[in-house]
């Protein structure tokens, strides 16, 4: 026993070496990183290299160990404002599209595999939720820059959706397995949905508060706050786990918590959660690579690929659309939304569970569901980007390159320590002035350092320290960026013409003659008005119709005011036009002029 320690050892290592080093020809070749990290641990399993893994219960163990992990960060990565501005539409996508997105599938699934129906729609909640692990890297790590309210129904809904998803299949099992006593589980479905989410969200918050008081009250040395904090976090969803609620969604609403709360070593905490997070997708997708024998996949290779095929284009577009009609979502938001629906080790995850349970065709199943998730990540994962492209939904930068690090402060200050670095044709080089709340103490020039005071003229290569609060490094990033022009592509998103936010709707209504826009909006200002369409929140990039033009935001000052605003005539210019996923402001305008037609004297 004490031999086989060093082999298995080396084994694990050179994985989990060869799952990093494979990242740089993802990153190369745009291959979904974690669609390399699942290959590898195919390529290293039972047919390929020969290494034999079949515990499921284990495999179990570890993915939800890793997946509760991702989750506690992808909420403290959440910012609050982007919760609130998506949080309506994307817990609607959480609940009501899961809960859509397995009964389509699992009708697909009947049809096609000719399995049971309780069974078709088992495999259908297998399936239903996206992964949070695939959809935070492409949107973050993949550097795709989507428009904010966009990305954060995303971001929020990959997050959350989990729960609903684990909720059905565990449900749909017990079904499965009580045989002829389904009435009276069926009458305990609502109070068991009712018990995880509500025990779950409820504990999370509480649980979030009570890690950051514990992290600001005990002293501890430094890089042990963050051990402790993710300590914290795993305890919390064991234990509401162990008290029949959701520990999946405690750990995502107590990062949500953390993340946007006061907490001490915070810049030091993230800096540990994304090594931690990386480690736990490479050992979560190599673990489930190992489980699987895809020489057992050919069997079913055809029915499961046609059943991915229909999520992919059928049953998840239809459930989004239903879902985000009664919100403000345009016709290219409506269809990225839904096709950015990647499947991931959270499926595979819940194939495992009617593995482990013993169900007949629980083999099946999982291996159904493993295709279905190699499916999605080739061709969704290999496709984002230019699908965002495609539908006109990547904002270009509006600034430069800026070269800048935030250095972590003791306590609970409100400010943070960022240096730039003064690079080429930056305003800041060109003598604009620094805002007198920056408060710049310190230049290090040529190995140098001096006070900002007597630095004189700042010089290329500067460094330039300063305290500043989090909600302004926005603005100084503009100072100490290298020049962007705007491109021509750039003029088509933005809009050609520029308008003063301040001035009011109907000069504008009245200028391009804009019939469709309803007059209780007439005496508000152009700001306002988008404002208000858009939620109460503006983003660099949101487009609000009005009429038959757009108006398109193109900056936002540090208060959230729009600070400028463009005119896009042609509204299709340099955007795919869905004849699909009809908002439902249009299809309203479309009933109203029906209406209008049939009651018209004339007719």
């Amino acid at each position: 026993m004490l031999d086989a320690i060093f082999p298995a050892f080396l084994v694990a290592a050179a994985l989990v070496l060869a799952s990093v080093m494979s990242s740089a020809l993802a990153y190369r070749f745009g291959a979904p990183l974690l669609l390399v990290f699942l290959g590898v641990g195919l390529l290293a399993g039972e047919d390929g290299f020969g290494i034999s893994y079949d515990d499921a219960e284990s495999a179990y163990l570890i993915g939800s160990l890793a997946l509760a992990i991702i989750l506690f960060d992808s909420g403290f990565d959440t910012k609050l404002k982007s919760f609130r501005q998506a949080a309506a539409p994307a817990i609607t996508l959480a609940t009501l599209g899961v809960a859509l997105t397995a009964g389509l599938v699992g009708v697909a699934a009947h049809y096609v595999l000719g399995l049971p129906w309780l069974e078709a729609f088992l495999l259908g909640a297998i399936v239903a939720s996206t992964d949070a692990a695939a959809v935070f890297f492409l949107l973050r790590v993949g550097g795709i820059t989507i428009r904010d309210h966009v990305r954060s129904t995303l971001e929020v809904e990959s997050g959350s959706n989990d729960p609903m998803a684990i909720f059905l299949t565990l449900i749909l099992l017990e079904l499965i397995l009580a045989g002829g006593n389904q009435k009276d589980l069926w009458q305990e479905i609502a109070t068991g949905f009712a018990m995880q989410m509500g025990m779950g969200a409820i504990t999370g918050i509480i649980g979030g508060y009570a890690i950051v008081a514990a992290a600001n009250r005990i002293k501890l040395e430094g890089a042990l706050y963050p051990i402790g904090v993710i300590s914290s976090a795993i305890c919390l969803f064991g234990l509401v786990g162990v008290m029949g609620g959701s520990g999946f969604l405690a750990v995502y609403v107590a990062g949500l918590v953390a993340g946007n709360s006061q907490i001490t070593g915070h810049a030091g905490l993230r800096r540990f959660m994304e090594g931690l997070t990386w480690i736990a997708q490479i050992a979560m997708f190599l673990t489930l690579g190992l489980l699987a024998t895809p020489s057992e996949f050919l069997d079913v290779a055809i029915p499961a690929i046609a059943i991915a095929l229909g999520l992919t284009f059928i049953c998840r577009p239809m459930a989004i659309w239903l879902c985000l009609l009664p919100f403000r979502y345009q016709r290219n938001e409506t269809a990225f939304i839904s096709w950015v629906g990647l499947r991931g080790a959270v499926s595979i995850l819940l194939g495992i569970i009617p593995l482990a349970g013993g169900l007949e065709n629980g083999q099946l199943l999982f291996n159904i569901a493993y295709i279905i998730v190699l499916t999605s990540l080739l061709l969704q994962g290999w496709t984002i980007r230019p699908m965002a492209r495609w539908l006109g939904l990547i904002v270009p930068a509006r600034i430069g390159p800026v070269e800048r690090v935030g250095l972590d402060l003791p306590g609970r200050s409100h400010h943070e320590l960022i240096v730039y670095r003064v690079v080429n044709e930056s305003p800041v080089l060109q003598g604009e002035r620094l805002p007198r709340w920056a408060r710049p103490s310190l230049v290090v020039r040529d190995g140098r350092s001096m006070r900002y005071q007597y630095a004189g003229h700042l010089q290329k290569n500067d460094l330039v320290y300063m305290f500043v609060a989090p909600q302004y490094i926005r603005l100084l990033d503009r100072l100490f960026a290298s020049p962007k022009r705007l491109s021509q592509d750039d003029a088509e998103f933005f809009g050609r013409f520029t308008l003063d936010p301040k001035k009011p709707l109907s000069l504008l209504v009245d200028a391009y003659d804009l019939q469709s826009v309803p007059e209780r909006h007439l005496n508000n200002s152009i700001a306002d008005f988008m404002v208000q369409r858009l939620g109460g929140t503006a983003e660099v990039g949101d487009r609000v119709a009005c009429g038959e033009v757009d108006l398109v935001v193109r900056d936002v000052r540090a208060d959230g005011e729009i600070a400028e605003v463009g005119l896009a005539v042609d509204q299709a210019q340099g955007q795919a036009q869905i004849p699909l996923f009809l908002s439902g402001e249009e299809i309203w305008r479309w009933v109203k002029e029906k209406t209008k037609r049939k009651l018209s004297p004339d007719r």
